[in-house]
């Protein structure tokens, strides 16, 4: 039986090789036919933030990794309204599209889970 697995993401795309890990995570987890969302809070918006050039720091370009997402079927990426507000983003400068709640709504959604993975 498939469990509702809710990956929740806080560090920033370039904060060592913590994304890149929490990325092989979620597509290990989904390669198993297992039903993958991801939460993003906080500095872990910077993620998805068009227009990044790690290869000035030597570093992967996280935002290329989101977009193998959808091979794997994973299709709900949601992010908190503050975190993009408090950083001066919007939706529009993501590099894939989002579903937007509020900070208030965020226990909603993570009841809707079996399995609930922050790191």
């Amino acid at each position: 039986m498939s469990k509702r697995y809710l990956f929740i993401l806080r560090k920033p795309a370039h904060s060592g090789v913590y994304a890149q890990e929490m990325l092989d995570i979620i597509l290990t987890t989904a390669a198993f036919d297992q039903a993958v969302s991801i939460l993003l809070l906080d500095d872990s918006v910077f993620q998805l933030k068009n227009h990044q050039y790690p290869e000035t720091s030597d570093m992967k370009d996280i935002a290329a990794f989101f977009s193998a997402l959808e091979i794997y079927d994973v299709k709900d990426i949601y992010t908190e309204n503050e975190s993009l507000q408090e950083r001066g983003l919007s939706a529009d400068d993501l590099c894939l599209p989002v579903q937007i709640i509020a900070r208030k709504g965020i226990s909603e959604l993570m009841q809707q889970f079996d399995v609930i993975f922050s790191g």
